[in-house]
């Protein structure tokens, strides 16, 4: 059986700066009163990363590949790769906007340069990374530092002597009105990343070439379950942690002190720390998206996906670029990590419809096809993110 670690990758995509500051938000502005929303976010994760992975493994092909034999009609072919480079293309470029903005939080804690700046800087070492080919190393050793920064959050957590009652007490009053919804999204948006659902299917697809398929797919489910909920976990813990810091306190988090909530641990390195772990985090992932949009345009295009041929290499260095532009844009950080998250819980059920599409093609997977009860829990997720969606939108009218 390959050597596959495509599912704990995901998990690293997803733990990006993104999900440590949109949890440290929620659990400051509103407690464990939006637990369930991640919740939900974990469970749907494993839902629909199991099809795209049983996708890869069962077709040999990505998931835009996948996409395009929706139809035998050329028409709607066209469309399916026009809506892939534009869904994919938009959602990555505020993904990566996001990633570069926290990572460039984190450096500008040690050197006051502007976000801006930094932005620019840890685009050039992404692109310098992905050119040379030797970003897994990198990405290992960056990973790495995120689980010895999620450690700190547990060891934290425990030290600082929680109200386990109070947060319980919480999390069974949850919270949906307007001035959660878009909190709600960010952490919809921050977890199932539409972008991973291509990753994944193509990794899996690459790693598992020639093996038995349905030992593969039983491999890749349990490795799938074990990382994304680790990684969840991870999510909780950065939630409760903010929540005992901020949350009916008088202090309100900004990007200067977020790093208040690992004091009980830490003392004054607490911001030192944390705006390292943040760096680390925003690397990871801002090397994973622009590589996760090369599969997904070139596959709807019929390019090549060898990483080093042309076309691949031009798509991740358009996202890139986009995403350095929108981070020296000059937006409030915070606010605009809040807002790449919340655009990916917009888009994500584009993908999401099709991808249960995708997954109902017998003629395609054969018995590997979706059965009643993925199909059931795909719909419940999708419906659910589909009516938030619409929710959000009313609220602003």
């Amino acid at each position: 059986m390959a050597k596959d670690k495509s599912g704990f990758i995901i998990a690293a995509a997803f733990i990006g700066p993104g999900t440590v500051t949109t949890a440290s938000i929620a659990g400051a502005n509103f407690g464990f009163h939006l637990m369930w929303a991640l919740l939900f976010s974990i469970a749907a994760t494993m839902v629909l990363q199991d099809m795209a992975a049983r996708l890869g493994i069962a077709t040999g092909n990505g998931l835009a590949a996948g996409l395009k034999d929706i139809s035998e009609n050329r028409g709607l072919k066209v469309f399916f790769s026009a809506l892939v480079v534009a869904a994919v293309g938009i959602g990555n470029a505020a993904y990566e906007s996001g990633n570069l903005t926290g990572a460039a939080i984190g450096l500008d804690a040690f050197l006051q340069i502007g976000t801006g700046n930094w932005a620019m800087i840890l685009g050039g070492i992404s692109a310098a990374l992905l050119y040379n080919g030797k970003y897994k190393m990198i990405e290992s050793v960056l990973v790495i530092l995120v689980i010895a920064m999620a450690l700190v959050f547990f060891v934290t957590l425990f030290a600082a002597s929680p109200d386990w009652s109070a947060m319980l007490g919480q999390a069974l009053s949850p919270r949906l009105d307007a001035e959660a919804i878009t909190m709600i999204l960010a952490l919809i948006g921050t977890t199932i990343v539409p972008y991973n659902l291509f990753l994944h299917a193509s990794l899996t697809a690459q790693n598992y070439a020639g093996e038995d398929k349905a030992a593969a797919i039983e491999a890749s489910r349990k490795q799938s379950i074990f990382a994304i909920g680790f990684g969840g976990l991870i999510t909780l813990v950065v939630m409760a942690t903010a929540m005992l810091a901020f949350f009916g306190q008088q202090a309100q988090m900004d990007a200067s002190n977020m790093g208040k909530q690992l004091e009980p641990v830490l003392g004054e390195s607490a911001q030192w720390f944390f705006a390292a772990g943040l760096f680390a985090a925003g690397l990871t992932s801002s090397i994973t998206a622009p590589l996760a949009a090369s599969y997904a345009v070139c596959g709807a295009l019929n390019w090549s996906t060898d990483l080093n041929s042309r076309a691949f290499k031009a798509v991740w260095m358009s996202i890139i670029a986009t995403g350095v532009v929108i981070a020296g844009a000059g937006f409030k950080p915070l606010a605009a990590i809040l807002f790449a998250q919340a655009a990916n819980g917009l888009l994500l059920p584009i993908v999401a419809i099709f991808l249960l599409v995708v997954m109902n093609k017998g003629k395609t997977l054969g018995h590997f096809k979706n059965k009643m009860p993925s199909n059931v829990l795909g719909i419940v997720v999708v419906g659910f993110v589909v009516c938030l969606g619409l929710y959000k939108l009313a609220s602003l009218f």
